[in-house]
């Protein structure tokens, strides 16, 4: 196999050490080999990046496994040319596994363009990314907060989430402040209730006599004073997001025009695949790097049942959880689809299907700017109508008949 570049080099990234080889050569000769080990601070990692410029490397591969590379690329950015690569596609041949030898077998596959780059966004977009996934992570811990404290009113048998919609609400955040404050007038408490909760002044007395013992007020205190704190983070890390969306904001509004994409999923979509599409080439790609496009199996000329890719699971996830908003809206082609779809295949592949065609609308949005337009909801009506017009009269052509299509008076 001939050889592609002449000077490149390859990282074996761990957390306190690199081995880095350089291999230089021109293409049918035997490389020159060079190794060097270098640790992982910051000063370490400047003079791995002289090291390489000294001898003139224009190509460094290294695999993208855990946190290690993202301090690695950012001190090489700029300088040359990186390839990250996935961990998967660059297993060695069997043998004996060193960190030298795995150094020198990614400088081998990047010296002969044996590694596909993975994508990697420019700063801004990394900078909102991890802005977005650690929001993500806070939402994900008030929910799991929220349902300890729904599991300790049912262990003290108060029923609150049976009559109140919304326990979290501005009526029940005031219930469950009084509980923990120690007040036992269940009659008292279910007074605190705003708006349309006073209809059920009488379902929530019921449900508030219960037994807290003293242990379990001191932990609803605790875990309501958690609450607090993690929606008081949210809102100042939305603040932040908004101000590292300002760049993006056409593509941010435009996104928000696709039926179940709100604020926060249209930021989340940006941080994860960016404003730009071209380093995707084709919608296609975008939808398979992503995880929702179909599988693809096939074997002796028959195609086989395959699940869904391997993909980005934060996109995969924003996506699903868009789609299922989206196919609420009602008048949508999304909705009329979805409902088509679940008859034959299920929901939880109906939702996928819609998620994969959300993917594919931002993904043209974002290259044209144009801006969302939905199909309707007869669209598949029209479609199938056109279809079966079209084959009848082809069967009847084929049968020696002249077919003439006069249209049915109103």
């Amino acid at each position: 196999m001939d050889a592609l570049v002449e000077r490149c080099a390859g990282l074996d990234v761990h957390q306190a050490s690199i081995v880095c080889c350089i291999l230089i050569g021109t293409p049918g000769c035997k490389p020159q080999k060079l190794l060097r080990r270098f640790g992982t601070t910051t000063r370490e990692l400047e003079a791995l990046r002289a090291w390489l410029v000294e001898h003139g490397v224009t190509h460094v591969g290294m695999e993208s496994t855990g946190v290690y590379w993202k301090p690695v690329y950012a001190v090489l950015e700029g300088h040359v040319d990186l390839i990250v690569g996935n961990a998967h596609h660059i297993k060695a041949v069997p043998g004996r596994k060193t960190d030298v030898k795995d150094a020198e077998w990614i400088a081998q596959l990047v010296r002969h363009g044996l590694i596909a780059k993975s994508f990697v966004p420019p700063p801004a977009i990394r900078d909102l990314r991890e802005l977005v996934r650690h929001r993500r992570t806070l939402i994900e811990t008030r929910t799991a907060t929220r349902n300890r404290v729904l599991k300790l009113l049912e262990g003290a048998n108060i029923k609150l989430s049976g009559v109140a919609s919304d326990v979290f609400g501005v009526s029940g955040l005031a219930m469950l402040e009084a509980l923990a404050a120690g007040v036992t007038d269940a009659s008292a408490m279910a007074g605190l209730a705003r708006g349309r909760m006073r209809r059920k002044h009488a379902e929530l007395e019921a449900a508030l006599e219960g037994r807290l013992r003293e242990h379990q007020r001191f932990l609803l205190a605790m875990q309501l004073r958690t609450l607090k704190a993690i929606d008081h983070d949210i809102a100042a890390l939305d603040t932040h997001i908004e101000a590292h969306l300002e760049p993006f904001r056409a593509q941010h509004r435009l996104l928000m025009q696709i039926p179940g994409v709100d604020w926060a999923s249209a930021a989340a979509i940006l941080a994860e695949i960016g404003p730009d599409m071209s380093v995707f080439v084709t919608a296609r790609r975008l939808a398979a790097w992503a995880g929702v496009a179909p599988g693809n199996h096939e074997s002796a000329g028959k195609p086989k049942g395959a699940a869904v890719r391997r993909g980005n699971v934060f996109l995969k996830s924003v996506l699903f959880a868009a789609a299922s908003a989206g196919v609420r809206t009602k008048g949508s082609y999304y909705r009329d689809k979805y409902h088509r779809l679940r008859s034959r295949r299920g929901p939880v592949r109906a939702l996928m299907a819609i998620a994969h065609k959300l993917l594919i609308a931002a993904f043209h949005m974002l290259t044209t700017g144009e801006t969302f337009r939905d199909l309707g909801e007869s669209y598949l009506d029209q479609v199938t109508r056109k279809r079966s017009t079209t084959r009848l009269v082809q069967r009847l052509s084929s049968l020696g008949y002249d077919v003439v299509l006069v249209p049915k008076a109103a």
